[in-house]
């Protein structure tokens, strides 16, 4: 039995392996491609978690990239997105690509420390995770079994 979130991490990967994977961006500006998002990895979107092949990463904002054609907003904060969606096209995304930009690295190793680390924590000897701002912990190896399913039945 698996009672580390390194080692329950471990065997998600392992499980995922025939899963595909969504794109991981970075904004980038220069004076001469102005700004843009681009891909800087891949990995596997499971809740408020991305798995890559080394690391775990808390989930930040997760857009499609797209034109946004000529549309008429009703608010500010829809114009806004779907500029960034364009600045995923202008970055080498294709049309349609999930891309996760704003991530940030979780430190698995603080986690079975004791310790926590973005949306995991060591609670009570447990791996746990907090799948929302404002929701409770619970045990990391339900989260991922749970998660995954749902990735392989979608």
């Amino acid at each position: 039995m698996v009672t580390s979130a390194a080692g329950l991490l471990a065997a998600a990967r392992a499980e995922l392996v025939d899963v595909p994977k969504e794109g991981l961006g970075e904004e980038r500006s220069s004076r001469w491609r102005g700004e843009r998002i681009v891909r800087v990895g891949e990995a596997w979107h499971i809740g408020v978690l991305l798995l890559t092949d080394e690391h775990v990463l808390a989930t930040a904002e997760v857009l499609r990239a797209a034109d946004p054609g000529r549309r008429g907003y009703t608010a500010e904060s829809a114009r806004a997105r779907a500029a960034r969606r364009q600045l995923a096209l202008r970055g080498g995304f294709d049309e349609g690509d999930v891309v996760h930009i704003g991530w940030s690295v979780i430190d698995v190793d603080a986690v079975d420390a004791g310790g926590s680390s973005g949306p995991l924590a060591l609670r009570d000897g447990v791996p746990s995770v907090r799948w929302s701002g404002a929701g409770a912990y619970m045990p990391l190896e339900a989260y991922l079994r749970e998660r995954i399913d749902l990735l392989r039945n979608i």
